[in-house]
């Protein structure tokens, strides 16, 4: 069997921006980064979740809004090799009536049926049922406080997934 994939968001996990404004987490780093005209992203990044983040038994894969500019912006801060990532093409930031994240359809269709681990910040109930309707493998959405970031919870619950994947 192949491994699962793991879904990684940059805003929420990665980057804790909803940390207090002038209170960079411990650990982490801070990048600034000029994706548009005007004044830069602060971004904070632990240095140490590439290690983590590859040491779990997955194929990684960004869903996140950054889409390929997370391999040129995060990836070298936290240590990740170049990842594929789901592109969000029309959808990205369309709302949906039902409240499934914007991001949810474009992660089940890329998952090809594969079971997959989802970190992000912003899922919700409606999320979960969409995924166990439209999805036939197994699936872990897993929220991550978006003022903490990653932490060694976060690592264990996926590594316990994955492993009971196995079994």
């Amino acid at each position: 069997m192949s491994r699962p994939l793991l879904f990684l968001d940059v805003d929420g996990p990665l980057n804790p921006y909803a940390a207090q404004p002038e209170r960079r987490p411990g650990g982490y780093t801070t990048i600034r980064v000029a994706l548009h005209p005007g004044r830069p992203l602060r971004v904070w990044l632990n240095p140490s979740h590439g290690a983590a983040l590859l040491a779990l038994p997955y194929d990684l894969c960004w869903a996140t809004t950054w889409m390929d500019a997370a391999n040129r912006w995060i990836a070298p801060v936290v240590g990740l090799p170049t990842l594929p990532y789901v592109d969000f093409g029309d959808s990205l930031f369309a709302h949906r009536p039902d409240g499934v994240h914007w991001k949810t359809e474009a992660i089940v269709a890329y998952a090809e049926g594969r079971p997959f681990a989802w970190v992000d910040d912003e899922q919700s109930p409606a999320d979960n049922e969409y995924v166990a309707t439209h999805h036939p493998a197994p699936a872990l959405l897993h929220h991550v406080d978006p003022r903490r970031g990653l932490r060694e919870p976060d690592f264990t619950t996926l590594t316990e997934f994955a492993t009971a994947l196995r079994s």
